[in-house]
């Protein structure tokens, strides 16, 4: 079975490059004749990627680098705003039109592409199609929560891919099943995921989480499954995944399938703020915490917060290095495990944070 994998850091190049080494993705692409590559960001709104909502173009950049180099030279982006964003101004202020120029790389404005209709689960839908036109296509999402479906990650981004009209069709279907359909219908060769920024609430940015990490896989139901339980989500809580899985697009079964590698750079520092994140940070006691454990204490209150837990909390959660050899009431990863109760891991997903949050409140 396909495996996912993980690394941690913050230097976006630098960890698309290891991670497609890692899984040598040039040599499963040796079975094309001078294959057109598609390359599909999230570049939902205009804004920067630090805002939560887009995909680093430094990710890409290393993307595209580690093609290059290896002499996969026919590569082309390509995306699609959402309705009532223009795709041109998201490739100019996200810094894709200065990646265009440094490779020599077209930008396509899927907006303008021709619709072709195609047929997945037994629902018809329009394609554009420039994207059954590449003989690989690698998807590059934004890990970020959303506002209807919970998560949008791999699966989701897809939608993307399809004409404006018919975006406003997959919304009055109810977004899951069309989403899943959809994936039968367009298999990217790999899914790279942007987390190192992403929004704790909604998919057009503003209470951007750091969360330091970068996620490569072929399947991308398994990529979503993982994605959720960062999240703080259990599977069955996106639906568009179980059904997605039961389409026979992939797998949800993380065991024996996640392989987690060393961090690329350093990823501890600031953290971004919002309102959200500001209200949020009362919560926290943290100590020169690394990302990926903050981000998942973001993620873990939220979800508190949806349940009407959160103000139960007796104390604050204590995350990050500083920790090391102190006490405490709870703590959150490794170098928290001197306080009285902690979650293991380095770093922990939000979701084994959520369950221990609520075991403390029922002691509490």
């Amino acid at each position: 079975m396909d495996k996912l994998y993980v690394m941690c850091g913050e230097e976006a190049e630098a960890l698309a490059v290891s991670l497609l080494e890692e899984m040598d993705v040039a040599e499963e692409l040796k079975g094309f004749k001078r294959p057109l590559i598609g390359i599909k960001p999230n570049l939902v709104v205009s804004q920067p990627a630090q805002w939560g909502a887009t995909t680093e173009p430094g990710l890409v950049r290393g993307v595209v680098r580690y093609l290059k180099s290896r002499g996969f030279n026919t590569l082309v982006i390509m995306e699609s705003s959402w309705l009532g964003d223009n795709t041109r101004a998201a490739f100019r202020v996200c810094g894709y039109e200065d990646l265009s120029r440094e490779f020599n790389l077209p930008l396509v404005d899927l907006k303008k592409d021709k619709g072709i209709l195609v047929e997945a689960g037994g629902l018809k839908f329009e394609v554009c199609s420039s994207v059954l036109a590449v003989d690989y296509l690698i998807n590059m999402p934004v890990l970020k929560a959303h506002c209807q479906t919970k998560l949008s990650c791999a699966l989701k981004n897809l939608k993307g891919c399809i004409p404006d009209k018919e975006k406003r069709r997959f919304h009055a279907l109810g977004l899951h099943r069309p989403i899943a359909c959809l994936n039968m219908a367009v298999r990217p060769g790999l899914t790279v995921v942007d987390g190192i920024f992403g929004d704790l609430l909604h998919e057009e940015g503003g209470n951007p989480v750091k969360m330091g990490r970068v996620i490569a896989g072929r399947d991308p139901v398994l990529v979503d499954s993982y994605a959720a339980a960062l999240l703080g989500y259990d599977v069955d809580d996106v639906p568009y995944i179980r059904m997605a899985e039961e389409l026979g697009v992939g797998s949800s079964v993380l065991e024996g399938r996640v392989v987690e590698r060393n961090s690329v750079g350093e990823f501890a520092g600031s953290f971004p703020g919002g309102r959200e994140i500001d209200f949020l940070k009362k919560y926290v006691e943290e100590d020169m915490a690394c990302s990926p454990c903050y981000g998942g204490v973001m993620h873990a209150l939220m979800r508190l917060k949806e349940k009407g837990k959160l103000k139960g909390l007796p104390g604050k959660v204590q995350v990050g290095q500083g920790f090391k050899g102190r006490g405490g009431y709870f703590g959150v990863g490794e170098c928290a495990r001197g306080c009285e109760s902690y979650v293991r891991g380095c770093p922990p997903k939000a979701r084994e944070i959520v369950a221990e949050l609520e075991k403390w409140l029922s002691l509490s």
